[in-house]
């Protein structure tokens, strides 16, 4: 919604503007069909060039993401919470063989059954029960699985960024298309110099109009699009940092009240649980 309402607020200011001043719109409106086919055609076909398909599918599949709002809320979190604080308490008091079914089974365990949100969420679920499992099988350190940890984080991070960098390296391209339209329209112009200059000043008009459309697309458009899916990686990242301290925080032989609230201090603040709203829903989920 907040997308839509920017690209109004975007494309309204500057058209209105133009409009407003005087502008005759029906130059761009006679040029755009053209000038678009030039700037994105060229803009896209570089873009298949650059990117390897598996870069290219997520793209294409982070880009309807920009439409939705964030699932990573405050209620969110105390369910993801809640979640680590249920299975590290099991494992607690019943010993760590006991989450064993829960580990190998995360779908069919009752624990995550009780938290849906989290518990559809193959990435988050495959990423603990890997840990998890680890645990149970007590060959590995605290130091050890936090180097391991650390090590698919940063493949996350690169495989979650790589369509930021696309999508940049895209807005980048779109001025230099537009330079690519606008002179071609020169040229065109130029082969037509016994035309009356009424003519001539509509041609010179609509090359001009592919500079106007590549530098408004590449940093009204695109680059503001990328900008959005490099938070929502952020966002998608910190869950991840957030399960990582907290399973490390039990392994260093801290209980699981302490260990969840080591995973809550590092979320970002703007939805973070207070200490007092983490502890007020784990209660409500006994």
């Amino acid at each position: 919604m907040f997308v839509a309402i920017g690209y109004v607020i975007c494309l309204g200011c500057i058209f209105g503007v133009y409009i407003a001043h005087g502008g005759n719109i029906g130059v761009i409106l006679h040029a755009l069909p053209f000038e678009m086919i030039t700037i994105f055609g060229g803009a896209i076909g570089a873009f298949i060039v650059n990117n390897q398909p598996k870069v290219i599918k997520a793209t294409l599949k982070a880009l309807p993401a920009t439409m939705k709002g964030s699932k990573y809320t405050k209620a969110h979190y105390l369910e993801l919470l809640a979640l680590m604080y249920d299975i590290l308490q099991k494992a607690r008091k019943e010993g760590l063989m006991a989450i064993e079914s829960d580990v190998e089974n995360p779908h069919e365990s009752a624990i995550f059954k009780k938290y849906p949100n989290v518990g559809h969420d193959h990435h988050v679920v495959e990423f603990m029960t890997d840990y998890l499992r680890m645990m149970v099988s007590g060959n590995l350190n605290a130091h050890e699985i936090e180097s391991l940890m650390d090590s698919e984080i940063d493949t996350h991070h690169a495989e979650a960024h790589a369509p930021v960098a696309a999508l940049g390296r895209l807005a980048g391209a779109l001025p230099a298309f537009g330079i690519v339209a606008a002179v071609l329209g020169v040229v065109n112009t130029m082969g037509s110099v016994g035309q009356p200059p009424a003519v001539l000043g509509g041609m010179i008009g609509s090359a001009l109009v592919g500079t106007f459309l590549g530098i408004l697309l590449a940093y009204g458009v695109m680059e503001p699009l990328g900008g959005l899916v490099e938070q929502k990686m952020e966002d998608a990242g910190k869950e991840i940092v957030c399960i990582k301290t907290t399973l490390l925080a039990s392994m260093q032989g801290y209980n699981p009240t302490t260990a969840i609230e080591f995973g809550r201090k590092v979320l970002f603040s703007t939805e973070r649980p207070t200490f007092i709203e983490l502890e007020n829903h784990v209660k409500g989920k006994k």
